[in-house]
């Protein structure tokens, strides 16, 4: 598939600063985008913006109301919100805390909520816009040890369906990217967990994460930036409301 042009177009990606975030960065800033990259981490960020002039940072927490939109009005008018920024904890539920479990919607649910209203609010006027969240696999079915994580994730399915039957004839269209483990830094520190707990290798717990795919690997950030890159393209106008398991067939 060839690189569709993004020229003129702004682009706002929340969880900017690594992995698939800053890995999307990139991609849409040489897809001719200007890009933002959000997070609270603002060195991980510039370093980020520094590969690319294009790029920009501005530091935020998607938790928290008033920085979500003092981050949108410092952006200035987007064309495509990707809310990527998210979280993952691991433990049985009966030693699950109240607050990791408020801590796992707030990231991961309250984030996204926050980062789409405000995106949509400059979208809605001028009748074209594309928000894309990164989900999870974990929001299309179930995984043991981390379920306030696939609850949350459920959550930003149910609200990517919803929201895109409200906009479904504004020009602007919604969509989830689910993909299944990542060759990131969050399965790095899942590996590392699973080594501490059970005493496994680097290379066992790395085979354990990646049997669930059914290539038997974990999934590239290139492959979920080239999904979005799509999801903006010409021709994509019909996809809304979608959640797009990037998982090599495991759902």
């Amino acid at each position: 598939m060839s690189t569709p042009s993004l020229a003129g177009k702004r682009v706002l990606i929340t969880g900017g600063g690594s992995g698939v975030g800053a890995n999307m960065a990139l991609a849409f800033a040489q897809a001719g985008a200007e890009v933002i990259i959000t997070g609270r981490r603002l060195h991980a960020l510039e370093q980020v913006a520094a590969q690319h002039n294009a790029i920009r940072a501005i530091a935020a927490d998607v938790t928290d109301e008033a920085s979500v939109q003092s981050l949108f009005a410092q952006a200035g008018l987007v064309d495509i919100v990707i809310a990527n920024a998210g979280a993952a904890e691991s433990a049985p539920l009966a030693k699950t805390s109240l607050a990791t479990w408020q801590n796992m919607l707030a990231v991961n649910l309250t984030g996204v909520f926050l980062t789409l209203r405000e995106g949509l609010k400059q979208m809605q006027e001028r009748h074209w816009g594309r928000l894309i969240v990164v989900a999870s696999t974990a929001g299309l079915k179930g995984y043991a040890y981390v379920a306030p994580y696939a609850a949350a994730k459920h959550g930003t399915i149910g609200l990517v369906r919803s929201l895109a039957l409200e906009v479904a004839t504004k020009g602007i269209t919604v969509n989830a990217l689910c993909p299944g483990f990542l060759d990131t830094e969050m399965t790095e520190r899942s590996i590392a967990n699973i080594m501490q707990k059970t005493g496994r290798s680097r290379e066992q717990a790395l085979a354990a994460l990646a049997s669930g795919n059914p290539q038997q690997r974990l999934i590239q950030p290139s492959e979920v930036s080239s999904a979005a890159l799509w999801l903006c393209a010409a021709g994509s106008e019909g996809i809304n409301g979608q959640a797009l398991a990037i998982a090599g067939g495991e759902v």
